[in-house]
């Protein structure tokens, strides 16, 4: 995609000020002179309560307003109010304010709360959720005090009003609890903010100028829900552009047309839409299309913005926009002014001018670009002489852009200034992000090209070390770091400590499938209840804490006169903070859900550490169009480039799968194996480690790109073995379905599937199952057409939606029947009418199984390439409210304690991944779906999962043999031996020696674990 893609700019914000960080106060300090205090005498309180001057309950100038809020919850959980006058008057006067968000229904009565003795109270409900509200009031002189806010955290309301009444830090503690006939998940929901559209649009924006396009793309989609037309618009170009900055451009333009659909007179939204597609479509290097998508005319600005002594004018027609609500929406979480939807539009037209500079930088017209950049700067400063927060990100594009043009015009010194003050402008707004990232990386390709590596090198592992120490992930930057990596790969011969730095450095390129599949299970364990859901809030909740005191130092170190006592006192505030988020983070380990969406990264050290000693870990890394392999045993390390491409790699699977299994006419066929083929792409794969892979008696393998889609184990490892296939496959008669003798890596190796190396760690260390029981099959699904009507299955107009046709094929029950029997009592299999997915969810036994099966249709990419991904498997209809599917987000919710996990026929819809993956331009794709529904199980409880590349067959009951061997196997044995055994068998028998029967098991996790325990 060439060397720079321009990523989305979010102006729609609209912040002045920068949030600052203010220290609590002291415990021997009046909390009324203070904008914040902590809640009780903890040092690690959970709630905090911040003052707010500006709050519509206060009438006079003695009256006080705070808010709580506490770190498990994403807005401000509680009210707090000391106002002077009539008690009757006072309590109208909230209650005003309070419809909007609560009824209360119920008459007031009265509690008793230490030191208040007896106050009144009042239960309320939510409006929009079954969340139960509470409001005690008292009087104590002239001043009523009220305390109100979410039922669950009574013990906050109750020490707040203690506080406050008292003007003194009450010592005490602070429990949640969702008891009183809430629905918990309901309340979990409004402790995520998700209840809070304006809080998830600012939110949205926030994590895309960060650099987090899959965090706001969940945000944005979410927001798409709600009932809220006349932002719908909005939120579809926002979406629709995050998919974009992850690749995925055919849902991006579906987003687009959606939005399109909208009509729109806005000023401000006609400029969104011209520069966010513009954006897309540079992403995709169409810059033709871009200039001309810059043509197209938008609303013009009737009125210029006039400025008179500093101040803005405010004109006839900003004024009615305002008085009609359109402007004064707050999208932001500060109450510093909003920009006028006037000064909105100038800065769209000059991040327009910017975009335009951009295309001709790309197509080589520097000295076109470079007037239209100066340009695009100077009318970005206009806007308030420049102190615009929300303005930063596209100054530093700017600067970043004139410094790409200065360098193509041959202005070295001068390119590297500009890309210098575009680091600088982010660090001081945006400082630990990988938007700063990002900069500096751009700032090390450049150093690159001039032939300073060594500058390069020490800057390239800055950055990756920040990366690295903040957890985050280098999604959408590959393009950026691609120099990093082939530098070290040319120079790692010489130096072999730099192989450590190209490990850590491919463990930061997450796919954008996965982080996507990532951003939706963290919203999703967000939303959730129970401890590991509340931690996550709280460690959500503490990073905004962190990133707030790094911008509030960063801006105190970079004032015009810096105070030095300041800076000391911010700096310590920040160290505490970061403390504070590494003990969290390690009580957040314990769980499952959270490793499952956790980034963290392993040295080759501590891999090493990991692995037996007669295995390897085999990795691979797409960046661009290169391919790169790592190769890491207890005593050994290498890397190396790879001579195909990623588009080479992407048709030699396509053409090796069409030879495994493929669909025609909705039959599965298969076709003699191409070996020829399969044999170079083994060569191709492990290069210069080809015969110490050969020789490993266990090979953990963590796929990219294309071989997502096909298991290593059916790779040939001998071209002797191959040469005599094509001699007998050449004779007249021959069988060429018959491939016994042929040296396969799965013949020789045990091979495991690893989504990561920290997660094979993790899985390698993970205590067995405690359950008791020791097998749990589903499968054989109820055909709709015996369930539901047309009207009750999939809408057939959506084509998004998978055909009603794809319940009526359900996969025999008999290899769960095989299995069961096999594992004797305790066992159990669900088939029919009773395999719902309603019926799944509602099993409070889950946990009580070893081994869980699934033997159904998975349905792992979009049925169509503009359509979102929905991975999940196949089930019976239930009631009115099923869908026939068991979702990876319900997957991920499921409780289990299960060592292993199977998946049969998941890769139903392969066929889609291929298609959808090629026409939507990813390279990068093509398995992040079955990725998805793995984490997810994962998540969810399960050690392992095996998952098939492509449907069971039911020949020469081949898979019934192979799943029946498998827990045939004596007690003690590993489950990769017992596959592997299982799948020699197959390779010996002349019938199922083509890797169609088979090779399509693969599993994820760690293969040394045993299957059937010692008794």
């Amino acid at each position: 995609m060439g060397e720079y893609i321009v990523r989305a700019l979010m102006l729609a914000a609209g912040l002045v000020g920068i949030l600052g960080s203010t220290p609590l106060v002291a415990a021997n300090q009046r909390p009324s002179l203070q904008d914040s205090f902590a809640l009780g005498s903890d040092a690690e309180s959970l709630c905090q309560v911040e003052s707010k001057g500006r709050d519509p309950a206060i009438g006079g100038i003695f009256d006080r307003a705070w808010v709580i809020i506490c770190r498990d919850a994403s807005r401000p959980i509680g009210h707090l109010y000391g106002l002077r006058g009539n008690a009757e008057a006072i309590a109208q006067r909230l209650a005003a304010i309070r419809v909007a968000e609560a009824r209360c229904d119920a008459a007031a009565g009265e509690a008793t709360i230490e030191d208040l003795g007896s106050v009144s109270r009042t239960d309320c409900r939510l409006n929009d959720a079954d969340v139960g509200y509470r409001v005690y009031q008292v009087r104590r002189g002239d001043t009523v005090w009220v305390a109100e806010g979410l039922s669950g955290y009574d013990d906050a309301l109750k020490l707040g009003l203690r506080t406050v009444v008292a003007d003194r830090i009450v010592p005490g503690k602070i429990e949640v609890a969702t008891t009183g006939g809430s629905d918990p998940i309901a309340f979990a929901r409004v402790q995520a903010g998700s209840l809070d559209p304006d809080r998830a649009l600012a939110e949205g924006y926030r994590r895309n100028n960060a650099g987090a396009y899959a965090e706001a793309a969940e945000f944005f989609g979410t927001l798409q829900q709600r009932a809220d037309m006349d932002r719908t618009g909005e939120y579809l170009i926002n979406e629709a552009l995050q998919k974009s900055n992850l690749g995925q451009f055919a849902e991006a333009d579906r987003l687009f047309a959606e939005a399109e659909r909208i009509p729109t007179a806005d000023r401000v939204q006609t400029r969104l839409r011209r520069n966010f597609l513009t954006l897309h479509l540079i992403n995709q290097q169409k810059l033709d299309a871009a200039l001309a998508e810059l043509d197209r005319p938008v609303v013009p600005l009737t009125e210029p913005m006039r400025v008179i002594g500093g101040a803005v004018e405010i004109g006839n027609d900003v004024a009615a926009e305002i008085n009609s609500g359109t402007a004064s929406e707050r999208l932001g979480t500060t109450e510093a002014g909003q920009l006028t939807p006037e000064e909105r539009a100038i800065i769209l037209d000059a991040q327009a001018l910017q975009l335009r500079g951009t295309v001709y930088r790309l197509k080589g017209r520097n000295a076109e670009a470079l007037p239209l950049l100066e340009e695009a700067l100077r009318q970005a400063q206009s806007v308030r002489q420049g102190r615009v927060v929300s303005i930063i990100r596209l100054r530093s594009q700017i600067l970043a852009e004139t410094g790409a043009a200065l360098e193509g015009s041959g202005n070295a010194a001068g390119a590297e200034q500009r890309f210098r003050e575009s680091i600088a402008l982010l660090e001081q707004r945006y400082p630990d992000t990988n938007v700063v990232a990002a900069a500096r990386s751009r700032l090390a390709a450049f150093l690159v090209r001039q032939n300073r590596l060594d500058d390069a090198l020490a800057l390239y592992k800055a950055v990756v070390a920040d990366v690295v120490r903040r957890g985050n992930s280098t999604t959408g930057m590959s393009n950026m770091l691609a120099p990093y990596f082939e530098t070290l790969v040319q120079r790692a011969p010489a130096n072999p400590a730099l192989v450590d730095d190209f490990f850590l450095a491919t463990q930061t390129l997450v796919r954008p499938g996965v982080a996507d599949t990532q951003t939706q299970l963290a919203r999703q364990l967000s939303q959730g209840a129970g401890e590991a859901a509340s931690l996550f809030r709280q460690a959500t909740v503490l990073q905004r804490e962190v990133e707030r005191s790094r911008i509030g130092l960063a801006s105190l170190r970079n004032a015009d006169q810096p105070n030095d006592a300041a800076i000391t006192a911010a700096a310590a505030e920040l160290d505490k903070l970061e403390r504070d988020q590494a003990v969290m983070q390690a009580k957040l380990s314990a769980f499952p859900q959270y490793r499952a969406l956790s980034t963290d990264t392993l040295s080759i050290a501590d891999l090493r550490a990991a692995l037996k000693p007669d295995e390897a870990y085999l990795k691979l890394a797409v960046v661009g169009q290169t391919v790169y392999g790592t190769y890491i045993t207890p005593t050994d390390a290498a890397i190396y480039r790879l001579p195909i491409t990623a588009d080479q790699l992407d048709t030699q699977v396509d053409n090796l799968r069409a030879t495994v299994s493929t669909v025609e006419d909705g039959q599965v066929f298969t076709y003699p194996f191409n070996l020829t083929l399969a044999r170079n792409l083994y060569v191709e794969l492990t290069g210069p480690v080809a015969d110490k892979v050969a020789r490993s008696k266990a090979v953990i393998f963590e796929p990219d790109g294309a071989m997502l889609r096909l298991p290593l184990a059916l790779l040939p490892t001998d071209q002797a073995s191959v040469d005599r296939y094509v001699a007998r496959a050449a004779k007249p008669g021959a069988d060429k379905f018959d491939f016994t003798g042929v040296q396969w890596l799965g013949r020789t190796a045990r091979i495991s599937t690893a989504v990561s190396a920290r997660g094979f760690r993790d899985a390698r260390r993970a205590a067995p199952s405690s359950a008791q029981k020791p097998y749990l099959g589903f499968g054989e699904n109820a055909p709709a057409f015996t369930r539901v009507s047309l009207a009750r299955g999939p809408n057939a107009a959506d084509p998004c939606q998978w055909p009603l046709s794809e319940w009526n094929k359900p996969i025999s029950a008999q290899e769960l029947k095989t299995a069961e029997a096999a594992l004797g009592p305790g066992s159990d299999v669900v088939t029919g009418a009773a395999f719902t997915d309603e019926a799944v969810m509602a099993r409070p036994d889950l946990a009580n199984y070893r081994i869980l099966h699934f033997a159904t249709h998975g349905f792992v990419t979009a049925p169509q390439p503009q359509c979102p991904a929905r991975p999940a498997l196949l089930t019976s209809f239930g009631d009115a409210q099923s869908d026939g599917l068991l979702s990876f987000k319900e997957i991920y919710d499921l409780h289990m304690d299960a060592d292993l996990v199977l998946l049969s026929a998941c890769d139903t819809a392969g066929r889609a991944t291929v298609a959808a993956t090629r026409e939507a331009g990813v390279t990068t794709g093509g398995g992040s779906a079955l990725d998805g529904l793995v984490r997810a199980f994962i998540g969810g409880g399960a050690r392992s999962v095996l998952a098939s590349h492509w449907p069971a067959p039911d020949e020469f009951q081949a898979t019934e043999r192979l799943i029946g061997g498998l827990f045939q196997a004596s007690p003690g044995t590993s489950i990769g031996r017992a596959l592997q055994a299982g799948q020699v068998k197959l390779m010996d028998d002349a019938r199922t020696s083509h890797p169609f029967y088979w090779a399509g098991f693969v599993l994820v996790g760690d293969g040394a674990q045993p299957l059937v325990r010692m008794k």
